[in-house]
This record gives C-alpha cells, structure tokens and sequence, in this order.
C-alpha cells in the first residue's frame, strides 16, 4: 500500500485532495484488475498531479523552512507497517505471510511470490501498485524505483529523510525478505547452462533491495534466510528493539550477497578468460561445524566448506558423509583429507594407514583383506591410533576384519582407529564397524576430481598452485643405469613413487610387491629419512624399490650408496643434481637400476 506522510509543508487543499483521491483509487482498485489503459492514464495523472504538489511543497518549504520536533522511526502515513517480500526459493512463503499480516503488516510483493502469498490466503499489494509501472523488460526491472528503495533506505532519525518521502508521497518498509535467482544452482547443473542463460540467471534487483535493507537495518529488518523466518516472527511480537539481533540479519544479508556475486564472477572470468589465477580471487566459505578445539587444545577452531563452483561435486573430505562416531577434530579432518588422497591414487584395491598426515601403510591387493593386514603390518606401533582408507567398499567381510584385526607387534592388542573411510559401506558392513568402538569415525567420501586449486595460508597472504596430479601413467620413467629393471622392479618403483609424493618431505618410501616396507618423512637431510625408512623395511629390503621425493645432492658416502649397500635393487629419483652423474656411477658399481622420472613430489 502506498502510504503518505503528513508534510511538513502546506498542500493547497484542491491538490491534496485531487492526489487522496487518486491514492484511494490505488487503495480500491488493484493494478490487476485494470486494464494497461486504465492503469497508464491513472499512473500519469497520479504522476501530474504529484509534481504539481511537490513542486508547492518544495517552494512554501524554502521559503518558510520548519523543523519536526522530536524526530521518530516511523511506518507510513497511517501508521502503517509494510513489509516487502520477494522471493525465489518460496520455502515456507505460507509460514512468513501468514505470521507477517497476522502481526498487522501490509505485505508488498512481486510477480510469482504475490501469486504464492494470494495462493495462500494472504492479502497482498503489489509492487506496481507502489511504482506505477508495470514489470518490464522480462523481469529485469521490478523493483528498481525510489518508491521502493527510498522506503527501504531512509532513515526514521533524519527530518530530511523523512521530509522527502512525505514530500513524494513514499511509504516506509520495516521488514524486507528477499533471496535470490538460483545462480549458483543453474550454472551447476548436470549439462551446464548456455553463456545467455548463466546471463539472464544473475539478479539485480534482488542484492540491490538486500543491500539497501542491510544498510539500513537500524530501522529495517532483512532477512535472506527462510530458516530466520521464526525468529523474525518472534522478534516482532515482541515490545523490545534488539539491535544485535538486526545487526546479525545484515551481516547475513551481506554475506549473503557476497557469495552470491563470488559464484557470479568465478564463473564469468572462467567464461572469460579461464586461467586459473585471476587478478582477484574471492572464495566462499560455509561453516560447517564448530570444532572442539584447533590443532591443540588452546586453539579454537572451525570447520568451513568451500562453496566455489569448482568444489560442486567434485569430491573430498569436506562433503563426506559421517555415519557413525564422534563430531571430527581439527587434526581428523587433516589426518582424513590425507588417507583419502593417497588412497584415491591407486587403481587396484589398496588401504592406506596414515598416522599425523602420513602414509605409514600402503598395500595393493586383490584380495582387500591382505592388502588390509599388509598395510598395518608395515608400521603397527603408528598404525595404533591412527585412520584407514578404502578405495573400495567395505562389506561384512573387510567390516569384520577392521573390527577383530590384532597388532602384528604382539598378536593380541586389537587395532584402534580414529577413522575409517571409503567411498561406499554395505549395510551389514556399516553395522558390524558401528559395533567396534562408539567414538570410530565412519566416513563415507568422494573421489577428489583432477585439476583443482590448491590454496595454503601464509602470514598475510595465499599461495595457490595446481594440484600435484600427476600418476605413473603420466611420466615416463628413464632407465640411466646399466642395469635395465626387470617388470616386477619397475612396478616397485612405479607404486613406491606413487607413495611417496603423499609423504611429507624430506620423503623417502621403500616398497616391494605393491606394498611399503618403510617410509622416511620430514627429516631435514634426505640421507636420514632413508635411514628411518631401512629401518622399518628391516631384512624384507634386499631387491626393494626405492623411490625419492626430490633428487640426492650427494651419491658416494651418502644416501645413494647408503641404499645400495642395504640391498636396494631398484631407485627412482627426479633427478636434476649437479652430481646425477655420481648417482649414475654409483648404482653402476653396485648393479642397482637407477630411474630418472623428472618430476619432483615436494610435499611441506
């Protein structure tokens, strides 16, 4: 409804009331039922005879300036609340409407959520009722009139603000609930959306009312959400003003429209131009959950997950599903992230065993139960306590072994784990893990998709990479030494280089039969995580494959010759040393093949 402040100037009495009749004309003959005639000839007389008011308002305003006396939020001229609605997602619409007029609110809307309202029983004014002008331009334009955002954006605390609006005849708006064009959804849709269609699919007048409102939410309460809807009820029965509580609506309407032109612009400049690193870079973030605590218990932390178009379906930890456990920690979700990638490497049947974001057991079997027990057994003192991925489903059988497998160290301690994930679980599978332990985490997860963005935080700043990708299949592997590998070597080293690029570096991996024997990580100097990595792969080290995350910078007396002597049968290395020459001579005296694969799998 078209309300109209009383002003603080004079209006000739003929033209107050020639304009009173009109807007009762307004009032009693809603826009759809006339005709475009009928509607065009009221609207501009309405229009005439407006200027002609305000222009003497204006005039005997100047001339004879007045203040208000004690300046008041106000509604309209009647005392009226108005609140505005338009919406896309119509989600409990009924809910709103209803609670709004029950309260006393005129209720203002536009095209199919009007419909929607009137379809519910509620009373409704249309927008073209307020602005005089009918929906236009397919839909482009609704909204965009100052009889609209004049109402939202003034303020009840400034006599200008609200001498303006008396002087042109515009109500106020108390409550605005708008949401969105499904942007996001239709641009990730399964088969995509032509460029035009992405085009028409960006709203406008939709993040211009929710700004507007969020600006202004000191006097209007906005809401985006249709889960606010009972708190927005609530709080409007209520006697009380709560600013925090409009304060927290307008950050979520901002936040709101952030994301919304985030998923707008990633997916223009990929439409654009396509390179991966853009001048700018905005990524959404959702909460997901609160966590107990970071890294330590001193440290808060959060869980979010990124709503970047890249991310829809395309896998990770961060969309499993959790079916069973305790809420997920700081460190399961690093620990998890970690198992999962590695896992998701191999093609055959393979668990992994990752302990502090390492791969401490990796085996590849048909028979998944042995590559379960192999996994474990190549570190069960850091298997205890740590998580364990499948890349397959976990049915009865694997469920039952999970649950009753004891440690190779002693034959008797049952295996405990904080973590078993998969990419899917048989019913009876999920029942018997279930069974094991009310803390173990059961997730469920999606392969990562290929050819994402990695980001890492440094002090003040981003770094953003490729993902590191890269498989056997995709490199080839160069035989520098005099010993050629026989088949069986060379797919050690093709499954230990697969290892390793998941260990942190200094990172060495010892692999025989598609499964580690041992694995050296983090040390500062390569030549010790070779050491840690033979002792762990004991006596089982004689014909081994041995695969290095980066090249050795010294051969004779170091690392290379440490690993010939030990019995190693196999090496494959980057590469690219000043000394490549040395490494070559060395595997030559000692007859070890050497594999130059030209890749570094640097991992900090």
């Amino acid at each position: 409804m078209l309300g109209t402040a009383a002003s603080a100037a004079t209006i000739s009495p003929t033209t107050a009331h020639a304009a009173n009749t009109i807007r009762r004309a307004f009032h009693s003959n809603p826009f759809n039922s006339l005709s475009s005639s009928h509607h065009s000839i009221l609207c501009a007389r309405f229009r005439c005879l407006s200027l002609r008011s305000f222009t003497a308002v204006s005039t005997k305003a100047m001339s004879h300036p007045q203040t208000l006396d004690a300046p008041h939020p106000q509604s309209s001229a009647a005392g009226n609340k108005q609140a505005l609605i338009s919406l896309s997602d119509k989600k409990d619409l009924a809910l709103l409407g209803n609670g709004l007029q029950e309260l006393g609110y005129t209720i203002v809307s536009t095209g199919g959520t009007a419909s929607a309202l009137e379809n519910a029983g509620v009373s409704v004014t249309k927008v073209e009722q307020l602005t005089c002008f009918p929906e236009m331009l397919d839909g482009r334009v609704k909204t965009l009139h100052p009889n609209i955002h004049g109402g939202i954006l003034a303020r009840r605390d400034q006599k200008h603000h609200m001498e303006a609006l008396n002087k042109y005849g515009i109500g106020t708006f108390d409550v605005v609930v708008v949401n969105l064009y499904p942007f996001y959804d239709k641009v990730t849709s399964m088969g995509g959306i032509a460029f035009d269609d992405g085009i028409e699919n960006i709203d406008i007048g939709g993040p211009a009312m929710i700004r507007a409102a969020a600006k202004n939410h000191k006097d209007v309460l906005v809401v985006v959400d249709s889960q606010d809807y009972p708190a927005l009820l609530e709080f409007l029965e209520g006697s009380q003003d709560d600013q925090q509580f409009r304060r927290k609506l307008a950050w979520k309407a901002f936040e709101h429209v952030a994301s919304y032109d985030s998923a707008v612009s990633e997916w223009l400049w990929k439409q654009t131009v396509g390179d991966k690193f853009p001048p700018s870079l905005t990524v959404p973030l959702s909460l997901k959950s609160s966590l107990r605590y970071g890294e330590n218990p001193h440290q808060k932390a959060a869980f979010y997950v990124d709503k970047s178009l890249s991310e829809v379906n395309a896998g990770g930890i961060a969309t499993a599903i959790q079916h069973h456990g305790k809420e997920m920690s700081y460190n399961n979700y690093l620990d998890a992230d970690a198992a999962w990638n590695c896992v998701s490497e191999f093609r055959n049947p393979t668990c992994v065993v990752v302990k502090h974001t390492n791969p401490c057991g990796v085996a590849s079997r048909d028979d998944i139960l042995e590559a379960y027990r192999l996994a474990v057994k190549a570190d069960p003192v850091s298997a205890f306590g740590g998580i364990v991925a499948f890349n397959i489903e976990v049915d009865e059988a694997l469920a039952k072994e999970i649950r009753e497998f004891r440690s190779p160290t002693d034959g008797e301690t049952r295996m405990f784990y904080e973590i078993v994930v998969a990419p899917k679980y048989t019913e009876k599978g999920l029942e018997i893990l279930r069974g094991k332990s009310k803390t173990l985490r059961i997730l469920e997860a999606k392969k990562n998709e290929k050819g994402k963005l990695s980001l890492r935080q440094v002090g003040g700043g981003w770094l953003a990479q490729d993902s590191d990708d890269l498989t056997p299949e995709d490199i080839q592997l160069n035989v520098v030494s005099e010993k050629k590998p026989q088949d069986n070597e060379l797919c050690d080293a093709e499954f230990a280089w697969l290892c390793v690029k998941h260990v942190k570096s200094n990172a060495i991996v010892i692999a025989k039969d598609n499964r580690m024997l041992g694995m050296g990580s983090g040390q500062p100097n390569r030549l010790e995580s070779l050491r840690i990595a033979l002792r762990k792969a004991g006596d089982e080290v004689k014909g081994a494959a041995l695969a290095s995350d980066a090249f050795f910078p010294f051969a004779w007396k170091d690392a290379v010759e440490e690993a010939c002597e030990s019995g190693i049968g196999v090496i494959a290395e980057p590469g690219g040393s000043i000394r490549d020459g040395d490494a070559v001579d060395c595997c030559n005296k000692y007859g070890v093949s050497l594999l130059l694969t030209n890749v570094r799998h640097f991992k900090h």
